[in-house]
C-alpha cells in the first residue's frame, strides 16, 4: 500500500450506485452486466443507459484536484459507477478499452455530458466544470461492457494494449 493507503498501481476506488440520480453511493462489490451496474438505475434514459452507456468512470485524481479548487465533490456524487484512481486520465478516451479485476472488460464509448444535477457539488453552482467541451481532460466517460464480470474496490485496472494511440509531437512528421 502506498503512504495514503492506496494500491500502488491504477485501481478501482469505488463502485456506486443509486436507486436513480446523483449522488450514487459507495457498494462493496458489483456485479457489472452489458446492461450495467446490477441495482444501479438511471433517472432519464434519453441522456444515461443503454449499451453504450451502461458504466460511468471518473477519476479520484481529478476528484481531489476539484476538491483542492474548492468544490465539494465526492467519488460517486457526479453519477459515477466505477471510481478510478492512479491513471493517466488524459488517455482515458473514446476507443480505450480496460480490463478490470480478473474478469471485467471496458471500452470507453464518449464523455459524459454534465447536467445540472450535478451542480450542487461545484462551487457557484458550475457543474461544466467536468465538461470535456469547456475543460478537456476533465470529463467522466461512459463505456460499453465487452466481457461481464464482479467489481471490488482494489481491483486492477489497466489500459489494454494498442488500445491508446500516442500523441504527435509537435513538428513530428
Amino acid at each position: 500500500m502506498s503512504p495514503a493507503g492506496r494500491p500502488p498501481y491504477p485501481h478501482v476506488h469505488q463502485v456506486s450506485v443509486s436507486d436513480g440520480g446523483v449522488p450514487k453511493k459507495p457498494v462493496l462489490e458489483g456485479r457489472v452486466t452489458e446492461r450495467g451496474v446490477e441495482g444501479d438505475r438511471q433517472r432519464n434514459l434519453k441522456f444515461h443507459g443503454g449499451a453504450d452507456r451502461a458504466v460511468c468512470l471518473f477519476s479520484l485524481d481529478l476528484i481531489e484536484r476539484l476538491q483542492e479548487e474548492g468544490h465539494a465533490i465526492e467519488p460517486g456524487s457526479s453519477g459515477e459507477n466505477l471510481t478510478l484512481a492512479g491513471l493517466d486520465w488524459a488517455q482515458i478516451r473514446p476507443g480505450v478499452r480496460l480490463a478490470i479485476g480478473p474478469d471485467l472488460r471496458l471500452e470507453v464509448t464518449s464523455y459524459t455530458v454534465p447536467c445540472g444535477h450535478n451542480a450542487r457539488w461545484f462551487r457557484d453552482g458550475e457543474f461544466k466544470r467536468i465538461s470535456q467541451k469547456h475543460h478537456p481532460g476533465w470529463s467522466r466517460v461512459y463505456a460499453r461492457v465487452l466481457r461481464e464480470g464482479v467489481v471490488r474496490a482494489g481491483d486492477q485496472v489497466t489500459i489494454e494494449a494498442g488500445t491508446v494511440k500516442a500523441k504527435a509531437k509537435r513538428g513530428a512528421p
